[in-house]
């Protein structure tokens, strides 16, 4: 918990999505008189696809080679998919609806959580989320947080949560801190590679290498230039920041990157940002990134946040849980009276669960032939 603001009210919001830019109308599942369609399922895939993709591990679950985790994304959007009919349908037989006040009260409780309406609309941008698509995800998680609430309260005393307080001590405690900004060179070898192969198809590895060589050295040198500014005048931080680093998130406030923890940055960077003086400018410090310029603005020691401080989300927080829970028994439930027909056997659960069964017999049985034949070449 430690204090953490809850932007979305139940962990069950991850199952909606909006139904934009439909490629398909062909009906791949049927939920009672719901029609799921090819299209909703492969624009949810196209963005799991694509945050797979950016994400640290880097996995393009499009690339055959990567059929596993594709199978393994197919089998949840499936999943989440029949339970968000379910859910809809439930909320239409109730006669649940979203007014002009939920709506006005639901965006007001985001921005008092993330600071102002122009922090909003800064992460939507960053996030290339239209305002549009938010309203229509945020309708959505209304309906469902008005579904659980008439199936349960979800009321917590404060006994209640000084209870759950007290039992789970650790998870409010916090180690030290430091709170920096940084500049991002970005130097990564194998999108330079891609793209000077998208460039130049005829270019040999030779010449691909050699020119990577080079722009690396050329990033090496603008990291230096900008630490030697810095080191001059570092007034100027917060403006090179926005100017220059490919920190993109972070270079939208100047490079801050906030308070974090020393396990939560890689080695190098923790190491040169809990080393440094305060407003001290540090670098360049190479990473698995790139080449970082780092100013450490404070220090916070390691402590406990004080109950009455997090007593408010805590108690937000087991309510959500309660309701949860309501919803989870709901759904179930909802499950087993639903007529289900998987039009397209290809996104049929079991066959799903087949195919990644498949997929790793087949690896293990790569691996078995790999060991065989790195023994044999003993």
């Amino acid at each position: 918990m430690k204090g953490q603001k809850l932007l979305i009210t139940l962990a069950v919001s991850a199952m909606l999505f909006t139904g934009c830019g439909i490629k398909s109308s062909q009906t791949i599942i049927k939920v009672n008189n719901t029609n799921i369609t090819q299209g909703q399922f492969e624009e949810i895939f196209d963005r799991e696809a694509q945050n797979t993709l950016n994400s640290p591990i880097h996995v393009n679950i499009k690339d055959p080679n990567n059929v596993f985790v594709a199978n393994l994304v197919k089998n949840r959007i499936v999943n989440d998919l029949i339970v968000k009919a379910l859910l809809n349908e439930e909320i239409e037989k109730r006669g649940i609806k979203v007014t002009k006040e939920d709506m006005d009260e639901a965006i007001k409780s985001i921005v008092s959580k993330v600071g102002s309406k122009e922090q909003l609309d800064k992460i939507l941008k960053q996030n290339n989320v239209s305002v549009g698509d938010f309203k229509k995800d945020l309708k959505e998680q209304v309906k469902i947080k008005k579904l659980a609430k008439s199936l349960s309260s979800g009321e917590v005393s404060d006994s209640e949560a000084k209870d759950y307080y007290n039992n789970n001590i650790s998870k409010f405690k916090y180690p030290e801190q430091v709170r920096a900004a940084h500049i991002l060179i970005k130097v990564n070898p194998e999108e330079m590679a891609a793209a000077l192969k998208q460039k130049d198809s005829k270019l040999s590895d030779e010449e691909i290498s050699a020119k990577i060589n080079d722009e690396i050295k050329a990033k090496e040198s603008k990291a230096n230039e900008l630490y030697s500014k810095l080191k001059a005048d570092s007034s100027q931080f917060a403006k090179l920041a926005k100017e220059n680093s490919e920190d993109t998130v972070s270079a939208a406030n100047g490079g801050d990157l906030g308070f974090f923890a020393k396990q939560d940055m890689v080695p190098e960077f923790a190491n040169a940002a809990f080393s440094a003086r305060p407003n001290t400018v540090v670098g360049p410090v190479k990473t698995m990134f790139g080449y970082h310029i780092i100013i450490v603005t404070d220090r916070r020691a390691a402590g406990q946040e004080p109950f009455e401080k997090v007593k408010n989300d805590l108690k937000e927080y087991i309510s959500n849980q309660k309701q949860l829970e309501q919803i989870d028994k709901l759904v179930e439930s909802l499950k087993k009276q639903a007529k289900i027909e998987y039009i397209n056997k290809e996104y049929d659960p079991e066959e799903i669960q087949k195919a990644v069964q498949k997929n790793i017999q087949e690896s293990g049985e790569m691996a078995k032939k790999a060991m065989e034949k790195a023994e044999k070449n003993k």
